[in-house]
């Protein structure tokens, strides 16, 4: 009986993550990073992009939510280098407008395969799958649209992070409730209060990721200077 082979690991960028995730996202994957407003998604995935920059891959950030200027200002705040790296052609960063879904519809069925087949981008950020889904009509319409899309990224070569709103209810699980079962694995971003509630915490979770040991304990995370840092070594929130 042959061994199983674990897969290769993409650095993600976050120390304490990588801790987590015993080395980084498995390659090829596609995670969900999900989590209410405010939560650092739409930073998680910029600094992933920027880790694959510092080893001189080409990597895309597709949004349909945050224009590509205020994107660029707050890589520009963390001091990662993204306006060089679109002059030399290493990033691609791609704006499709709600506001015209059926536009944004046949670009993702339709265009957007074929050009990351040509572009070969190493790593993906989609923001957001949520928004994603709202331009789908009907629920076959949105399951289509996410595992059609999720396959494009895959068959390319590509890492790739969803990020997804959590419900409001149950803020565990995604708002279209879909994102959860086309992706390999799922980090869950959100806050945890004190006991006395006087303070709030932010917290981090891998609820899944296929394929490879991870930690599955909550532990805080701090947004800084440098972008996301989290502390795998501290207690463990899930209890607390």
């Amino acid at each position: 009986m042959s061994a199983s082979i674990s897969p290769a690991k993409v650095s993600t960028g976050v120390a304490g993550l990588d801790e987590m995730l015993k080395g980084g996202f498995p390659q090829g994957h596609v995670v969900l990073v999900l989590g209410p407003p405010g939560a650092g998604k739409t930073s998680l995935g910029l600094q992933f992009l920027n880790e694959g920059l510092l080893h001189d891959e080409r990597v895309l950030y597709l949004s349909l939510e945050e224009d590509i200027t205020a994107l660029e200002a707050t890589a520009r705040q963390f001091g990662w280098p993204f306006d060089d790296a679109r002059k030399k052609n290493r990033l691609k960063m791609v704006m499709l407008d709600p506001q015209h879904a059926n536009n944004a519809m046949k670009r993702i069925m339709g265009e957007l395969p074929r050009e990351l087949d040509e572009w070969k981008p190493r790593r993906i950020v989609v923001d957001s799958v949520s928004l994603l889904s709202v331009l789908a009509d009907g629920d076959a319409a949105r399951r289509e649209t996410l595992f059609n899309l999720a396959a494009a990224c895959r068959h390319c070569g590509a890492t790739t992070i969803f990020i997804g709103e959590a419900d409001p209810v149950h803020p565990e699980v995604s708002r279209d409730g879909l994102a959860e079962y086309v992706s390999d694995g799922v980090v869950l971003l959100g806050y945890d209060e004190d006991q006395d509630r006087h303070r709030v915490r932010l917290a981090l979770r891998v609820v899944k990721m296929r394929r490879t040991p991870h930690l599955r304990s909550r532990q805080p995370y701090t947004i800084g200077a440098r972008g996301m840092e989290v502390d795998a070594k501290a207690v463990d929130l899930t209890s607390s």
